[in-house]
């Protein structure tokens, strides 16, 4: 470039009077405004529109910020440069500063994700792997703060370079909270609306110093290996079976597979054994005393009667149906707020969902059992 191409590009520069950024794109969140030499003239016109931030910058200290609007580029409108410049009448034409043009509308569906599974303690299964993903939303809040602390010298600083500092920051906080919420491993799908709002609250002071406003946090997923989903679909059906009338089952099905085994008289002997035990189990059901064989008398050992099965209940939260748990699981539900005296709760034999206060035995979860006292003689 010759002398006189670079006397006419300076001119060129130092004579546009109006300083201001159209936005062309859909990701660029930090623009510098590009001068020769970084210089604006005396009495310039800046045009800050609606969406945007001007924050200007001098020699690496922040100076002034320009809400949207239209404004006078002189000592009046710039107090905090005036200031650092040590202007006291006013100042000649041109003057430097770096003017960065700060997006400041909302940034929404933003992906976020855990790029490796990250593993939990449960009380049942132990130690587990999940996976979670969703979106977020954000603004840019303190424009001049997030110019000093993030964007540095970038000239065209985008939403693909934000995402990566947030991405990283999301997925630390987010694996907190869910290991601190403490939750049995199958309630975390259930529950993504109340961990969403938590880990918004617990990552918004992250966000804001660096001038970022978490607006919305979605957990839209929570995953586990398929070997866990089985042992959890196989533990909440034994959760529900009649074991008695499951041993009855399986007895049937073994003499009815030792019948038609033709291995002669092992699967023959197999057979009446099988059909003996389910005999026995038949006539204990229906009250009749069962016959002894080959005109042997023996005494029927006396056994103990099946263990009571335990009462269940379900509980609602929110509007939703959980369970079905334990009476001291419900109890330590209660300890902890998550049910109170007003929530609905249902067992079986029951015709319809009624508060936790009316159920007899649940009474005693809300204190008041101490006796009165002794009539006086």
């Amino acid at each position: 470039m010759s002398i006189f191409d670079e006397i006419k590009k300076k001119l060129s520069h130092e004579f546009i009077d109006i300083v201001e950024w159209l936005d062309t794109t859909n990701d660029t969140i930090v623009h510098r405004f590009e001068r020769y030499q970084n210089e604006i003239k005396n009495n310039a016109k800046l045009i800050v529109r609606e969406g945007q931030t001007a924050v200007f910058i001098n020699e690496g200290q922040l100076a002034d910020v320009f809400k949207p609007g239209t404004y006078t580029l002189n000592t009046q409108n710039l107090p905090i440069l005036t200031t650092l410049k040590g202007w006291k009448y006013g100042f000649d034409s041109p003057f430097k500063a770096e003017v960065y043009f700060v997006n400041t509308r909302l940034f929404t569906d933003e992906k976020w994700g855990t790029k490796n599974p990250f593993i939990l303690s449960d009380d049942r299964f132990g130690l587990v792997e999940i996976r979670a993903f969703g979106t977020y939303s954000f603004r840019i809040n303190d424009p001049g703060k997030f110019v000093v602390d993030v964007v540095g010298t970038d000239g065209n600083f985008t939403n693909y370079e934000v995402n990566e500092h947030l991405k990283s920051l999301i997925v630390t906080r987010f694996t907190d909270t869910v290991g601190e919420a403490n939750l049995p491993i199958e309630l975390y799908a259930a529950n993504t609306s109340e961990l969403s709002e938590t880990c918004q609250e617990v990552m918004q002071p992250e966000f804001n110093r660096v001038g970022i406003e978490l607006e919305k946090f979605y957990i839209e997923n929570v995953s586990m290996p398929e070997e866990l989903k089985k042992e959890i679909f196989e533990y909440s059906r034994l959760d529900k079976l009649d074991m008695g009338k499951l041993a009855q089952f399986k007895a049937a099905k073994a003499m009815e597979l030792a019948a038609k085994n033709e291995g002669g008289t092992a699967g023959a002997g197999m057979g009446m054994g099988m059909g003996f035990v389910l005999a026995q189990q038949m006539g204990g059901m229906m009250g009749q005393p069962t016959q002894t064989l080959a005109g042997q008398v023996t005494q029927q050992s006396q056994v103990p009667p099946p263990i009571p099965a335990q009462i269940t209940y379900f509980y609602a939260v929110n509007g939703q149906q959980l369970g079905p748990v334990g009476f001291d699981k419900l109890k330590e539900l209660f300890a902890s707020r998550t049910v109170n005296r007003d929530s609905l709760v249902w067992k079986q034999g029951m015709a319809s969902w009624i508060a936790l206060k009316e159920v007899e035995e649940l009474k005693s979860f809300l204190g008041g059992n101490t006796p009165p006292p002794l009539p006086t003689a």
